[in-house]
Order: structure tokens, then C-alpha cells, then sequence
């Protein structure tokens, strides 16, 4: 990736915008829109690595010994 890119526009859904929204919300993450929809997109690039590589990823609770796969 370059580090030279700048800030781009992006047109999203009115969907997709209340999640980024209510995510951008919770004081736990920061508050930068910006740096959570970085986060989001570096665990669905995670999540398209391990699909192409014929791996799973999911997230493992262990309160509850579950785990929740990504899908797609």
C-alpha cells in the first residue's frame, strides 16, 4: 500500500454509514471514523486472506468456549 495516498471520498450505503456511525460512537474505539472503518477493512482483508488460503478466521469467546467464523 502507498503511505503517499490521501484522504479519498467514499460514497456508502445509508446502512453501511449507521453502522460506521454507531461504531464511531462507542467511546471504546476511539471516536475516529476514520481509523474504525481501518480496522474494519483490515480484518475483512484478514478474512479474504484466510478464505483464498482455504483457512477460516473467526473470533473465539472463551466465557462461553464458542467461536463465531467470519463468513461471507
Amino acid at each position: 500500500m502507498d503511505p503517499r495516498t490521501g484522504p479519498v471520498t467514499l460514497t456508502i450505503s445509508g446502512t453501511s454509514a449507521a453502522l460506521l456511525a454507531r461504531l464511531a460512537s462507542d467511546p471504546t474505539l476511539g471516536g475516529d471514523p476514520g481509523a474504525i472503518m481501518m480496522r474494519a477493512l483490515g480484518l475483512f482483508d484478514l478474512a479474504l486472506k484466510a478464505k483464498r488460503e482455504g483457512k477460516r478466521l473467526g473470533f473465539y469467546d472463551p466465557e462461553r468456549d464458542t467461536l463465531s467464523e467470519v463468513a461471507f
